[in-house]
């Protein structure tokens, strides 16, 4: 078929095409046009901001917080911002969002008011992430200062803000990243007696807290007023990011200060309904790093603190780790302002029913050993897991340590207590074999399984040891 272009048909149906092509051309021009405008005259009203005497007036109102003071271009000096910021502009800056939550969802977000407990390593990248994600109200709450050694892990501190409020810090860096937030920066530390205060209208509360009298309270005052709170547990002397776990309070392991937090709360008559990000991950060998002898010599070093609880030795911290659990907490939060929840964080590695069958198998081995039936074994199922998974990295003593295909646990010396320190994994054949020949007809187990695995045992039990100091 062929085109007849001298048909009067053919050509207006060409005419038209070509009008279409030539309007959205224009059309797009245009558009393009307006938003480089709008640019140049938001350019144009921040220069003469920064050169004229007089505040320019903010869409929002009140006089004496009409602008910002930040700084600009790499000057030292604070300048002054408008804070009025065309609706196209911050919609633009929250694109990404918003494609993600929706118009409903961004619209709760940027309602949403959060309160930020403790400001440091894991608060202070939390906050950083609301702001941009558009919470348009955020209250930080800190009595502490920026030192050096904050500087490996704290969102926005830099040289120049050793000595200086974290929340000061915080607000600063806020204000140069977004223009419709609201912030409310206290030097203040948070108490029972006045809690209210610092809580009031919050949709959400952040407990980043390192002092663990306080956190408890925090805890404690926002369960029994019904105040939503996500907490921070120890970031410290961790380094495997893998291991970072959201889940309820009741179901943490492995942490030494959620084990503290979780007790304390249980006395207090609070067992579970608090969401909190913590790591699985048993540290190594950690210590705190010493004080100077000077330290010491002013008196007993538990007064040597600002404040009653509040650690003054510096705790083995990688940078990274507060950073992710900040991250956490505040991808958590936001998808609950937007009601869009996280509706299943992935249980504890799902092994809950890998580790009952580790257990009745080696109770099963116990009560053979005893020649009696016992009610419970003296580790949990948890426990169980730890030496498996951790000690035991998933595979079986024996050399060249494969993952076992029916992995088993049993008591390796028969003369001492089963505990962590005295179970070792096996593939379940050879955990028989052990049984039999080891705990039952008393063979040393350097005769039956040779040096090279008594000392792999060996070193796992000194692992073990370290756990149970660490942890327990």
């Amino acid at each position: 078929m062929t085109l007849d272009l001298h048909s009067h048909k053919t050509q207006l149906v060409v005419t038209a095409l070509a009008a279409s092509a030539v309007t959205a051309g224009l059309f797009s021009a245009y558009q393009q046009h307006v938003k480089r405008q709008r640019r140049r005259t938001l350019d144009q009203d921040i220069l003469r901001s920064l050169s004229g005497p007089e505040k320019l007036k903010a869409t929002r109102g009140a006089a004496d917080d009409d602008v910002h003071a930040v700084k600009v271009g790499g000057s030292s000096t604070p300048k002054r911002v408008p804070l009025g910021y065309d609706e196209e502009l911050v919609r633009e800056q929250l694109a990404r969002n918003y494609v993600f939550f929706g118009e409903e969802g961004m619209a709760k977000i940027r309602k949403g008011t959060v309160v930020v407990i403790g400001c440091g390593g894991v608060g202070s990248w939390a906050a950083v992430m609301f702001a941009r994600s558009g919470v348009s109200k955020i209250r930080l709450v800190d009595f502490d200062q920026v030192t050096l050694s904050s500087l490996n892990r704290h969102a926005t501190a830099g040289l120049s803000d050793v000595g200086t409020p974290k929340v000061k810090c915080i607000e600063r860096a806020l204000r140069e990243i977004t223009r419709v937030v609201e912030i409310d920066a206290r030097i203040d530390i948070w108490r029972k007696e006045s809690g209210g205060d610092l809580l009031e209208g919050a949709d959400w509360v952040i407990d980043a807290i390192d002092n663990i009298t306080t956190k408890v309270d925090l805890l404690k005052y926002c369960h029994d007023h019904n105040i939503k709170i996500f907490s921070s547990m120890g970031a410290g002397a961790k380094c495997d990011p893998t291991r970072i776990q959201i889940s309820d309070i009741s179901y943490t392991m492995y942490d030494p200060l959620a084990r503290s937090v979780r007790r304390r709360l249980r006395l207090a008559g609070v067992s579970s309904g608090i969401p909190v990000v913590y790591s699985t991950e048993v540290p190594g060998e950690v210590k705190l790093l010493p004080l100077p002898e000077e330290e010491f010599k002013k008196g007993n070093v538990k007064e040597l603190g600002v404040f009653d609880d509040f650690r003054v030795r510096i705790l083995p911290v990688l940078g990274p780790l507060p950073a992710i659990f900040g991250l956490h907490i505040a991808t958590y939060i936001l998808c609950e302002l937007a009601d869009k929840p996280i509706h299943n964080p992935l249980p504890v590695k799902s092994r809950k029913k890998f580790n009952e069958r580790l257990a009745r198998d080696l109770q099963r081995r116990e009560e053979k050993f005893l020649g009696h039936q016992i009610n419970k074994l003296p580790l949990d199922d948890d426990d169980l897991g730890l030496v498996f998974d951790d000690l035991y990295r998933g595979r079986t003593a024996l050399p060249p340590h494969p993952v076992p295909e029916r992995p088993a646990l049993v008591r390796w010396d028969p003369s001492i207590p089963l505990s962590l320190t005295n179970c070792v994994a096996f593939e379940f054949a050879d955990a028989e074999k052990h049984l039999k020949e080891c705990l039952l007809e008393k063979n040393r187990p350097e005769d039956v399984w040779g040096e090279d695995v008594v000392e792999v045992v060996r070193r796992r039990t000194e692992e073990a040891r370290k756990v149970v100091e660490w942890v327990m």
